[in-house]
Order: C-alpha cells, then structure tokens, then sequence
C-alpha cells in the first residue's frame, strides 16, 4: 500500500519573512495576502497526526558559495548580496512552520529539490508514492518538484493554499502549467482525511531544523 509524504519547500527566512532579502521583493507580501505560513501549518499539524512523514528542504550555499552558479538567472545575486547562505538566519525555516525533532531538513543547491540530494533514496526508503507539495515560489520549487516528482513515478498533489509566487498572475501561470503533471488541490481536501478531532492540541513539540543536514 502506498504512502504519502509532506514536502516542505523553501519556507525559509531569506523568502517568506519581511527581513528576508528575496521576501522584500514581494515574495512575503504574497505569503502574508495567501495565508501561506498558516495553511502550510495546519498541513503539517494534520501530517504529523496521521504518521505522515513531513520532509522539509531548504535552499542555499556552503559558506565560500563553491556551488553558486554565476550563470543562473536566479542566483545570480546570491553571492554578491550574501545571500541564502546555510547555517544562517536567511536559510532557517520559518518559526511559524518549523520542524520537529528528528522530520528531516534536507538542503539543496538548485531549484528543484532532487537534484544533488538525498530525497529520492529517502522517499524511497520510507515507502512513498505520493507527494503533498507546500512552499514557495510555486514558479519555481513548486514546479520543478512537480515536474521531477512526476518523472520519478511519484504522484504528486500541489497543495495550492499552501504556496504563493512573487504575484498574482505568476501563480495562476504556474498552477496551469503544473497541472498537466500533478492534481492542483488544498489542504482541506489532500488532508482531509488527516484533519484532528474538534479541540485536539497542536503538536507543540517543535524545534529548528539544521540547514544543510542531508538526511
């Protein structure tokens, strides 16, 4: 019987908080307006109470940025600004999505989540075929985990409450592209099942995850 897995993607400091370098360029107005932080934490709370395993990954360089690639669109500014460096505040997971003792933190170098890393053999290893997909930008690590879940023989679901990009417009493209490889649905239906009695305790048993742990 299959298995489903929570992925928690790019919930970092450097993107979703209002100090955040990529999150003063729109990123966490977007979060705040979609409710992103708070619909990403009540997948997680739902996850854990149904044994679902909840992976978080998160994106940066090793201090030097030996992995930056200097041609990338995308990361160019990384080196020169400092940013998205591993092991500092900017690449910490969100306080208000953090994860628990011992759910894996897995850090990553390029946008999708497979690549370099370890998930695929962790996924593997746990039994899962399905994939519950939350983070930001949903353009960018929503999509390529998508689209590389998808070629991995994963079923993938985007939970779309539970993303943003840095606009209106650029998540509506993205959720029309993605959906011709994975189902576009929200937490209440992917988790429904998963859902806590009426007054049953959040799980309080948090504590920060460690970029750049590839477990």
């Amino acid at each position: 019987m299959g298995r489903s897995a929570l992925l928690v993607l790019d919930l970092i400091n450097e993107i979703v908080h209002p100090r955040g370098k990529y999150g003063a360029e729109g990123y966490q107005q977007q979060v705040a307006d979609r409710r992103v932080l708070e619909n990403a934490a009540r997948a997680i709370e739902r996850a854990r109470a149904a044994d679902i395993p909840v992976i978080y990954v998160v994106v940066g360089f090793t201090a030097g940025y030996p992995e930056w690639p200097p041609g990338s669109p995308i990361f160019r500014a990384a080196k020169p600004d400092g940013r998205l460096l591993l092991g500092d505040w900017a690449t910490q997971v969100h306080d208000a999505v953090k994860p628990a003792e011992g759910e894996p933190v897995i850090a990553k170098h390029r946008i999708s989540p497979f690549h370099g890393t370890g998930l695929d053999l962790l996924l593997r290893t746990l039994g899962v075929d399905t994939l519950l997909l939350t983070g930001v930008s949903t353009d960018m690590v929503i999509l390529a985990t998508a689209r590389d879940g998808h070629d991995r023989d994963y079923r993938v679901k985007v939970l779309e409450d539970a993303t943003a990009a840095d606009g209106p417009e650029m998540h509506r493209a993205a959720l029309t592209v993605i959906a011709r490889c994975a189902e576009i649905t929200t937490v209440d239906e992917a988790l429904a099942d998963a859902a806590p009695a009426d007054g049953a305790p959040a799980d309080g048993a948090q504590a920060a995850g460690t970029p750049g742990a590839d477990r």
